[in-house]
């Protein structure tokens, strides 16, 4: 299940929040390896290093990467108290290897506690869901497109990437996000939380977000099946926005450059997370002039999710300025290994549901 190599660290490369970025050798070939200082130590030219190969010898679109295991002849002083960061007593990634103990948002330790104890409502606080991890710099410059001063979070949930630093995207859109939320086993984010429910609460309640994005972590799950794939998650997150009080926003996935049939037109993972998984309703946004051969597709796929056949309330949303805001993005923008001229649709719709969100926010 692992594949275990042992090789020196020779050069310390970019560093981005909670990741830095290494050259190993490893039996005499170069290893491109990345380290996550909070849970294995500052890594330094010169240590030996236990590495993780998996994903990069498999080749996998987010696993460019050895991962450090650990230093092992330098190993990092324990944390005060002997409990995790911060003196929390929440372990995530369980039970593996290398869980982490963090102090969760509203654990007793937390200075929010007072705060979330009893907190149950998002008061129509408006939530774009979406599947891709790529879709959250498109939704954000969507939102910003027209309310520049709109406060946004993010909650990330643990369909992809458990540590919240392995997200070179998240790392460049710091100061432009009011914080983000790790929930689930992902870690790593300015707030930890248990659930979904949780870290919307806490987006809403400790960072103040005016609206919030929730979707997975980078590298999604999908075995190419109806039901098995990460984003099911969507759905999830459109109920449990529902429950809170909470506006759901459907961010699709829409893409006429997709190879894949199954992801041609309107993606079959935005059919089924809306379609059979989120039993509450959600504003599904269409951006305006499509090309008209696509838009048929869409209108097809989404006629029965939404009224009067289904539940959800299909909501077209005009595009003006929206490429502007998307070529301005901090980040750049890449999905499946497409860029935004080469997936424009992709990141376009993202970006509607974004504009459309704060048009709902207070």
């Amino acid at each position: 299940m692992v594949r275990w190599r042992s090789g020196t660290v020779t050069a310390l490369r970019r560093r981005w929040n909670g990741a830095v970025e290494l050259d190993t050798v490893v039996d005499g070939q170069p290893m491109r390896a990345l380290a996550y200082p909070h849970l294995v130590g500052e890594p330094e030219p010169g240590d030996r290093v236990l590495l993780n190969v998996t994903a990069l010898l498999m080749g996998l679109g987010t696993g460019g990467f050895a991962l450090v295991v650990a230093i092992p002849d330098r190993l990092p002083a324990d944390p005060p108290g002997g409990h995790g960061r911060d003196g929390g007593h929440l372990v995530k990634a369980r039970y593996t290897p290398l869980q982490a103990v963090v102090l969760g948002v509203d654990e007793e330790a937390s200075p929010h506690r007072p705060v979330l104890a009893d907190a149950d409502d998002l008061a129509g606080m408006p939530v774009v869901t979406a599947d891709l991890h790529s879709a959250l710099p498109a939704i954000v410059a969507g939102a910003l497109a027209d309310r520049p001063r709109l406060r946004i979070a993010y909650v990330m949930t643990d369909g992809g990437a458990l540590p919240a630093g392995f997200s070179r995207t998240l790392a460049g859109l710091s100061g432009v996000l009011a914080g983000t939320v790790t929930v689930g086993q992902c870690f790593g984010g300015d707030l930890e939380a248990t659930t979904t429910h949780t870290g919307l609460l806490a987006a809403r309640h400790v960072l103040g977000a005016d609206l919030v994005v929730v979707t997975q972590g980078p590298g999604n799950s999908g075995a190419g099946t109806r039901w098995g794939f990460s984003g099911v998650g969507v759905g999830e997150a459109v109920n449990a926005t529902a429950v809170l009080g909470g506006r759901a926003v459907g961010a699709l996935r829409v893409s006429a450059a997709d190879p894949r049939a199954r992801h041609q037109g309107l993606s079959h993972h935005s059919v089924t997370a809306y379609g059979r998984v989120a039993l509450a309703a959600a504003d599904l946004v269409v951006p305006h002039g499509l090309p008209a051969g696509l838009a048929a597709d869409v209108d097809a796929a989404l006629a029965p999710l939404t009224m009067p056949d289904g539940h959800h309330r299909r909501v077209t949303v005009p595009v003006d300025g929206l490429d502007a805001a998307l070529r301005a993005s901090p980040v750049p923008l890449s999905s499946m290994g497409r860029d935004l001229d080469a997936d424009h649709t992709y990141f376009l719709t993202n970006a509607a549901a974004g504009r459309h969100g704060a048009a709902l926010a207070g």
